[in-house]
């Protein structure tokens, strides 16, 4: 028989909480998404390969084109953004959550790219970086040749 949380939260939920409020009194850091990049102000990263291309991804909303600087260099891609802090004149803030400032990611990068071929995009606040295999990191069909039987 399944066991079911009603009217409470899960345990392991409960644990998390407390753990983040334990390290906030300690650290004096704010407690909400403590453990996540999100948290600290960086977007989440999603990177995945594909046959000849490696593809990061990032939401980055807010944001326009000429505040974003990659690059490519030593095996890793570094992603410079800057979120500019657009107050509102005369407004009384409730809540300002949105994170604002410049941060700079470094992803270490599992295989050699060809770094003159990179291509980002900017689409509704999604970043979407290309990174094309260099040649030498792209699978090659190797020909097995038969070996020839000497006559005994």
């Amino acid at each position: 028989m399944p066991l079911r949380y009603r009217g409470m939260r899960h345990p392991v939920a409960q644990l998390r909480d407390e753990m983040e409020r334990l390290l906030t009194g300690f650290l004096g850091q704010p407690a909400a998404g403590l453990w996540s990049a999100e948290g600290r102000g960086q977007p989440a990263v999603n990177l995945w390969e594909q046959a000849d291309a490696l593809t990061a991804e990032l939401e980055v909303p807010g944001v326009n084109s000429g505040h974003i600087d990659i690059s490519v260099a030593g095996g890793e891609l570094s992603i410079r953004i800057e979120r500019p802090d657009l107050l509102q004149e005369g407004a009384t803030y409730h809540r300002r959550e949105r994170p604002v400032g410049s941060f700079t990611r470094t992803l270490r990068l599992p295989f050699e790219v060809d770094g003159n071929n990179v291509q980002a995009e900017l689409n509704n606040g999604v970043l979407t970086i290309t990174l094309p295999k260099a040649e030498e990191a792209k699978p090659r069909k190797i020909k097995v040749a038969a070996a020839s039987q000497a006559t005994q």
